[in-house]
This record gives structure tokens, C-alpha cells and sequence, in this order.
């Protein structure tokens, strides 16, 4: 896989400008051993922003694969995820970038959780991670792979990969939270990886090399 160029027939457009995302995106379908040509939506100037209006987390990829295919006419993939709290009945599930009311602020999302959790007893914290992986040709032809990773929440944040909740989710049977992982051990077990390894076979049959 390259990250530009026009060394392959795939050319699949990634719909986020998050540079986190980005890297772990194209290290995930990378190991996947799909040979594809990425672009970033910062590549496409003048690409519209999504409004993540859907109820779910495979809506929320529809709607931000569609527009990119649309705006680009390229195959275009997109994901949607989110931290779903036991103690907070799913929360803040498709609400999980924006929970503390601005869009992207990690820190923020971050210690609100934490605080909403100060009560919670450790037997308590279980929550999980989930993703929905969409592909979207101009054509109109679509399809959605989904993942989770479940695990519990730390009471305090550790580690410095990852982004977003990643250095309060420990997941099952581990005692580091996803922020200590090295990326290649995360990707092994993440909702994201989960989720686009599924969509793999897809990539290939929709997309011939």
C-alpha cells in the first residue's frame, strides 16, 4: 500500500482529516496486505464536512463515505466509533467526540468521563469500543463491517499513543490501557482494526487490482 501515487489500480479515498485516524487507518488496511493508493480529505480542497447526524455508528460512516465518493468520485472509506460507558447506558456511544460539547476536544471527552465515573466501583467501569467501517463507490454500491473491543475504564489517564479515550480503556485481560499498546498490538485487538480486517475482503471484491 502507498500513501499517494499511481502505482495500483485501488485508489481509495480515506474521509477524515484527523491525522491519528489517518496514520492508524492506513497502518491497519496496510497490514492487511491490500495493495491501495490513500488520499486524506485534506487532499481534496473544498471537500465538504460531514454533520454526524446518524443514530448509529454505521449510519454516521454512510454518511461520511457518501460525501466523499460524491465530492471525489473515488471509492471512498470512512469510519465511525465510539466508547460506550456500561455505568452511562451506552453513552456517550455516537455522541463520544463531541461529549463534552465541542467536537474533537479529547481532553475534554476525556476527564468529563472520568468524572461521571468518580462514584463508579471497579467492578462497574466495563465498557467497550465500537466501529463501524463503511465503503462507498460512485457508483452507490456500499457496505459497513463493524468491530468492538471491550474492556474497562482506569481512573486516571496512562500512556501517550493512541488518541481520544485510548489512555483510560484497558482492554480484557490486559493491564495497559490501549495508549501503552505499540501500535501493531493495538491494531491487533482494536475496534478499528477489527472492523477494517472485515472490510478487507470487501476492498477487494469491489475494488479489483
Amino acid at each position: 500500500m502507498t500513501d499517494g501515487g499511481t502505482g495500483t489500480g485501488r485508489r481509495i479515498v480515506l474521509a477524515t482529516r484527523n491525522p491519528g485516524k489517518l496514520t492508524e487507518l492506513a497502518r491497519i488496511l496496510a497490514a492487511s496486505g491490500i495493495e491501495v493508493t490513500l488520499a486524506g480529505l485534506d487532499e481534496f480542497p473544498g471537500a465538504p464536512e460531514v454533520a454526524e447526524t446518524g443514530r448509529t455508528f454505521a449510519e454516521n460512516a454512510l454518511l461520511k463515505a457518501r460525501s466523499a465518493a460524491r465530492f471525489t468520485g473515488v471509492a471512498a472509506v470512512a469510519d465511525d466509533s465510539g466508547l460506550c460507558v456500561d455505568a452511562l447506558n451506552g453513552m456517550p456511544g455516537v455522541l463520544s467526540a463531541r461529549w463534552a460539547g465541542r467536537h474533537g476536544d479529547d481532553q475534554a471527552n476525556l476527564d468529563l468521563v472520568l468524572a461521571q465515573l468518580t462514584d463508579v466501583a471497579e467492578p462497574d467501569r466495563g465498557a467497550h469500543f465500537a466501529c463501524a467501517a463503511a465503503i462507498v463507490l460512485p457508483s452507490g454500491t456500499e457496505r459497513v463491517a463493524e468491530g468492538r473491543l471491550y474492556g474497562r475504564l482506569a481512573r486516571a489517564p496512562r500512556g501517550t499513543n493512541g488518541f481520544g479515550y485510548d489512555p483510560i480503556f484497558l482492554p480484557d485481560s490486559s493491564d495497559l490501557t490501549t495508549a501503552e499498546m505499540e501500535p501493531a498490538a493495538k491494531d491487533a485487538i482494536s475496534h478499528r482494526g477489527r472492523a477494517l480486517r472485515a472490510l478487507g475482503p470487501v476492498i477487494a471484491e469491489l475494488l479489483p487490482g
